[in-house]
């Protein structure tokens, strides 16, 4: 059973969570705790390659304290503003790269993906992706932010579709 980091990329916003599968005694199977969770923010006040630097050194402390074996991150979609995604890519590229130097399988999901994954239909909205993750993990329940949420739904992707 592996470990899993999914991260919903962002330079501004890096929604980070850990999950770990349990098994369950009672029925058999698998189930999956989030055992840390947590909306990374860098301040805009910064020069971006500082913003870059912060996100490397969190992902780098996250995965030296929860040794995760693999990395789950959202992969980018298209937008109109093409400034915002260039910058979305070079802090997935840090992300990457902090995984990677740490010995971590990458898994890359797609917005449909993570929506089948999580909900099953491919074209879900957010509501239903959000009350599909509190449904199917184990978290605590305070836990709003939906940059957390989408790196839960991320994570479990990666359990679909690993099967671990």
């Amino acid at each position: 059973m592996n470990r899993i980091l999914g991260i919903d990329p962002g330079y501004e916003r890096l929604g980070v969570a850990v999950l770990d599968p349990v098994a369950r005694e009672r029925r058999g199977g698998k189930e999956h705790v989030v055992i840390f969770s947590e909306c990374f923010k860098t301040s805009a006040k910064l020069e971006f390659s500082e913003r870059l630097n912060l996100i490397g050194e969190e992902v780098r402390t996250i995965i030296k304290k929860f040794k995760p074996e693999v990395l789950s991150i959202e992969t980018l979609f298209l937008t109109t503003n093409h400034k915002t995604v260039m910058r979305v890519a070079e802090a997935r590229g840090v992300v990457i790269y902090e995984a990677s130097r740490a010995g971590l399988k990458i898994f890359e999901a797609s917005p449909p993906q993570i929506k089948i994954a999580t909900t099953g239909y491919g074209k879900s909205d957010k509501a239903q992706i959000i009350k599909m993750v509190k449904m199917l993990v184990k978290m605590d329940n305070s836990k709003t932010s939906d940059d957390e949420l989408d790196a839960i739904a991320i994570a479990l992707t990666a359990f679909a579709h690993l099967k671990c």
